[in-house]
């Protein structure tokens, strides 16, 4: 009996083992529960066209993830996207404000990022500043149908 007891155990423990590692793994794919660390900061930029951009894209400098896009809004005042990002707070006062800002593709139809490419003013960007200097995504069928009717004409 007192083995029985022992197996049912060890197997109980397993088995939450196992349903714990599932849980990490679907938060960990989703995106939900590994976010950003607690020290952020928050920039903006605003884009003419986002794509397919959408929250919780990374946000990378030489292709190493520095952040997340946390926010997309339409800017009532010119009628763009509003993107808002957090960085980790180590990046405070480390990027110049001529810091440029573009929506880049994983490959050639993978999902979208937020790349950012440091300038070299002497002022730099701290929490809450905007990001100016920004290029927005290509769109893949947009630059299939200029190629078509370029090839029409």
């Amino acid at each position: 009996m007192k083995r029985n007891n022992l197996l049912e155990l060890g197997v109980g423990i397993f088995m939450l083992a196992g349903i714990l590692g599932l849980v990490f793994l679907g938060l960990r794919v989703s995106g939900l529960g590994v976010g950003m660390p607690n020290d952020t900061i928050t920039l903006s930029a605003n884009f003419a066209n986002i794509g397919g951009l959408r929250p919780q894209a990374k946000v990378t400098m030489s292709g190493v993830r520095i952040g997340e896009v946390t926010d997309i809004q339409l800017d009532p005042k010119w009628f763009d996207a509003k993107v808002t990002m957090q960085l980790d707070s180590k990046y405070d006062g480390k990027l110049s404000n001529d810091t440029t800002a573009a929506i880049l593709t994983s490959g050639l139809l993978g999902e979208q990022y937020i790349g950012l490419t440091v300038g070299g003013a002497p002022d730099m960007l701290h929490d809450g500043d905007v990001i100016h200097d920004t290029q927005q995504a290509l769109v893949l069928e947009e630059l299939i149908q200029q190629f078509v009717s370029n090839m029409s004409k």
